[in-house]
C-alpha cells in the first residue's frame, strides 16, 4: 500500500470532492486529506470546522485520514512519506494549472508524483465556492454536499446572508 495526500481548502468539501477521496484511497489504499493552511485566503469555515466536516465526511471510508498543514506541498509530502498527491480535474484549464503545480513539486521533491483523477461528469460543474454561493442564498444544498454534513453546512451559509 502507498500512502497519496489528496491536498485542498475544502471550504466546505462537496460530493465531488468525496468521488475524488473514494477513488483514491481505493486506488492507493491509504490517503490523507490535507487541508491548506492558507493565510492569503479567509475561508468561510475555519480550519477545525474544515477539519470536523471532513472528518465526519470520510469516517467511513478505510485508509483515510484528514490532517492539516501550510507551507510547500512538496516538503509536507516528503515529511509524511506521501508516494504521490492526488489531484481532481474538472476541466481542461484545471490541468493545465495542476501540471504546472506537478511539474514544480515534482522538482521540489523528486520522489513525489502527481495522479490526475478526472471528475465524474455528474461534478465536473461543482466547486466550493458553487456551493458557498448557493447556500448563501438560502439554496438547498442536497446532493453537492455530504449528507453527513449537509444540515451543519447549510445552516452556516444561511447564516452569513
Amino acid at each position: 500500500m502507498s500512502l497519496w495526500i489528496y491536498p485542498g481548502s475544502f471550504d466546505p468539501v462537496t460530493v465531488g470532492h468525496m468521488n475524488i477521496i473514494e477513488r483514491a484511497a481505493s486506488l492507493s489504499g491509504r490517503l490523507i486529506v490535507a487541508v491548506l493552511r492558507n493565510t492569503g485566503r479567509s475561508p468561510i469555515f475555519t480550519m477545525e470546522e474544515r477539519l470536523e466536516l471532513l472528518r465526519l465526511a470520510t469516517s467511513g471510508i478505510p485508509g483515510v485520514t484528514v490532517e492539516s498543514f501550510g507551507g510547500l506541498l512538496a516538503e509536507y509530502a516528503r515529511l509524511r512519506g506521501a508516494s504521490a498527491v492526488v489531484r481532481g480535474v474538472r476541466r481542461a484549464s484545471d490541468y493545465e494549472y495542476e501540471t504546472q503545480m506537478a511539474l514544480m513539486n515534482r522538482r521540489i521533491n523528486p520522489g513525489m508524483d502527481t495522479i490526475f483523477l478526472p471528475a465524474e461528469p455528474a461534478y465536473a460543474p461543482l466547486s466550493s465556492t458553487v456551493v458557498r454561493d448557493v447556500g448563501m442564498l438560502g439554496g438547498d444544498l442536497t446532493g453537492l454536499v455530504p449528507d453527513a454534513i449537509l444540515d451543519r453546512v447549510q445552516k452556516k451559509l444561511r447564516a452569513m446572508n
